[in-house]
């Protein structure tokens, strides 16, 4: 009788297993957690698809994406120099739990600040989609100490590999979390509209500390336990 078995590889099996697919998946968490906290672009967004429309935030958040993604390649650029000692199973390990005590940092961090105190009056001239898009790409960019954050979550899904086309695919599916969260949120806030107050934001920002703090204690713990899972080999 045939049994249907999960392979669960250990730690330096899933370190050298990184394929296309599995990139993928990486990017997309990658977007989303660098995404999601609601900072001043954040904020901006869920204003202006309150008191312009849905598709002047959604502009507002993909100007994010872009800005985001210059950052994620510059960080994984700086990255690449040191790939062969990063891909050393000894110091990629250390590397995996200082990059999941980083992002629980930041988690606790999201949960605990107040987005509300970022809330500035937004100018009732809706301008065209590309003002929009511009201001939420020149509003992230300002913010450099993102990439702390990217160094941790490349770190700790070792997002940075010597491989040209999975590195690739990874990259750009950075971005299409991204806009899958900001399509997402200004699809949500764009629902409950009339419902949805200063207090939402708020709310959501701690939810979303909440879920990084797990996704962090999650992965650290397989880590250290060593029954990392492979994304590949799981879906």
């Amino acid at each position: 009788m045939n049994t249907f078995q999960v392979t669960m590889p250990n730690f330096q099996d899933w370190l050298v297993q990184v394929g296309p697919f599995e990139m993928a998946i990486k990017g997309i968490i990658i977007g989303i957690v660098a995404s999601a906290p609601m900072g001043p672009v954040g904020v901006l967004c869920v204003q202006r698809t309150l008191n312009k429309g849905r598709w002047y935030g959604f502009a507002t958040g993909a100007g994010a994406a872009l800005s985001d993604l210059i950052y994620a390649a510059i960080t994984g650029f700086g990255m690449s120099f040191v790939v062969d000692i990063i891909e050393n199973p000894v110091i990629a390990y250390w590397i995996k739990v200082a990059g999941s005590i980083m992002l629980f940092v930041f988690g606790v961090f999201t949960y605990r600040s107040n987005p509300v105190q970022q809330i500035r009056p937004v100018s009732h001239n809706r301008g065209n989609l590309i003002h929009n898009f511009l201001t939420g790409f020149f509003v992230t960019l300002s913010n450099p100490l993102i990439v702390f954050l990217f160094v941790a979550m490349f770190g700790q899904f070792t997002f940075v590999v010597n491989n040209f086309w999975p590195q690739l695919v990874g990259y750009l599916f950075i971005i299409v979390g991204a806009m899958m969260w900001w399509f997402g949120l200004t699809w949500l806030i764009d629902k409950v509209r009339n419902k949805f107050d200063v207090r939402g934001i708020w709310i959501i920002n701690r939810v979303i500390g909440v879920i990084v703090m797990l996704v962090s204690a999650v992965v650290a713990i397989s880590v250290l336990t060593g029954n990392f899972i492979s994304f590949a080999k799981c879906l």
